[in-house]
């Protein structure tokens, strides 16, 4: 009988093992695996290679590699610089195609400051918002696919802020994945990337004391390309996010190249960075604010970010944590795991979800459902409530299940945003699948 009790105790405690194991991840093994295999597939689906023609208006993939557009069938037929960016670290992108889309970026970096016909200025140093698939032609603003016609008052004076940022985590991951720093050195229309990666960096406006990233009424730019439809001014909390980012990953860069002056500058940019948001940009719940100036509504985006970056720690982080797991309990923040910009009660009014945005309430990016942030929300609920973190994972999951594009028929989803009134925008959407993969997948290192 002593062998058979042995065998019952090994198996207890293997199943007491795996239990705890399932207790401390925000998802099961297997809602992972599903989750990893819908991001592949995603990105497989989102690929346009070397000579594919897309359409009629938009034509054939001529700049020499592939590319990763922001999603599958027709959502988007160019190359976005920050979705393509925000998917790096799935592990799904080889490194050949890697380099392309890097060099592709810095090639059309902007080498020289100019007005558009619509008033708006592209500065020096300035990164793509977009490219075109055909032409190779940089488009810097929302909106549109016209070279000619970008430029205009709605969508900014200046680019997006954010992609100067993804410029330099393409390049940062890129140096982490293959160990090379040789490229560094390569030269571009005569300019080393290094030098191309400084100039982004010093594009974006920040203030002198403390780094963070701002704008004005006079001279507006987006902070982040998934709110571009939103009019936010003062001192950004998402771009600053960003910058601290990049900040740590340049002085990563330049720690691979032995500049210890570099090193240093860069990581004093992060660290005022790190103290300066939460005083700036805290309200009294602990949530973090948008901006200073218009449309500084509590972000749910930015707060979880924040968590998620480790910018916000002890005390801080754990206000942020139970603002957002009670918003979730009381159903302001969520529908079917997908995440709203705004708590539902946080909305500015009756009419519009921000202060001022060119989209209608509960469309798009003004209170509509996004896949994108949910697990960086995920993971800040679970610094004080894992078990409610679960919960949205598991809805999150559940959803992607039921309406799977790989079922055929009417089934699309990852969808990029959608509402409960039956508004959905943009099936097979890759940041909705593969943001949230890259932080459950963090989560188990």
């Amino acid at each position: 009988m002593q062998p058979l009790v042995n065998i019952c105790l090994v198996f207890v405690l293997l199943t007491q093992s795996a239990i705890a194991q399932d207790k401390t991840s925000l998802l099961s093994k297997a809602d992972l695996l599903f989750l990893e295999k819908m991001t592949k597939d995603v990105m497989d689906s989102s690929r346009i290679r070397p000579g594919q023609f897309i359409s009629k208006e938009f034509g054939a993939n001529n700049t020499g590699g592939s590319l990763v557009r922001p999603g599958g069938r027709n959502a988007y037929p160019s190359f976005w610089i920050r979705d393509y960016a925000m998917s790096l670290e799935t592990g799904f992108v080889t490194i050949a195609e890697q380099k392309h889309m890097l060099q592709l970026t810095a090639a059309t970096q902007c080498d020289q400051s100019w007005i558009t016909k619509g008033g708006s200025m592209v500065p020096l140093g300035s990164i793509a918002d977009h490219i075109r698939i055909d032409n190779s032609l940089p488009v810097y603003f929302p909106g549109t696919y016209s070279y000619e016609e970008q430029g205009v008052k709605e969508f900014g004076r200046t680019p997006p802020y954010c992609d100067q940022f993804y410029f330099i985590h393409m390049a940062s991951y890129y140096a982490k994945t293959t160990g090379n720093t040789v490229f560094l050195a390569e030269t571009i229309n005569n300019i080393s990337l290094i030098d191309r990666l400084e100039m982004a960096f010093k594009v974006v406006p920040s203030r002198a004391d403390n780094h963070l990233v701002y704008t004005n009424d006079q001279f507006r730019g987006v902070d982040f390309g998934f709110r571009d439809a939103v009019e936010i001014t003062g001192d950004l909390c998402f771009a600053s996010l960003l910058k601290y980012q990049a900040a740590n990953e340049m002085a990563d860069l330049f720690h691979r190249l032995n500049n210890k002056n570099k090193v240093i500058e860069y990581k004093q940019i992060a660290a005022a960075i790190k103290k300066a948001i939460p005083p700036v940009f805290s309200d009294e719940r602990g949530m973090l604010r948008a901006s200073s100036g218009k449309s500084k509504q509590p972000d749910v985006w930015s707060t979880a970010l924040a968590v998620y970056m480790n910018v916000l720690e002890g005390e801080d982080q754990q206000k942020a944590s139970k603002i957002l797991g009670d918003a979730f309990k009381a159903g302001t923040l969520a529908y079917k795991g997908n995440i709203r910009h705004i708590l539902t009660s946080d909305d500015f009014s009756e009419t519009t979800a921000w202060e001022k945005a060119i989209v209608a309430k509960n469309t798009y990016q003004n209170g509509a459902y996004w896949g994108t942030p949910t697990g960086w929300v995920c993971n800040a609920i679970a610094v004080t409530d894992r078990s409610t973190a679960q919960k949205l994972a598991k809805e999150y999951i559940d959803d992607l299940r039921e309406n799977d594009f790989r079922k055929g028929g009417k089934a699309a989803a990852p969808y990029e945003c959608f509402h409960p009134s039956g508004n959905f925008q943009n099936p097979l959407y890759l940041t909705t699948v593969a943001c949230p993969y890259i932080a459950f997948k963090k989560l188990l290192q």
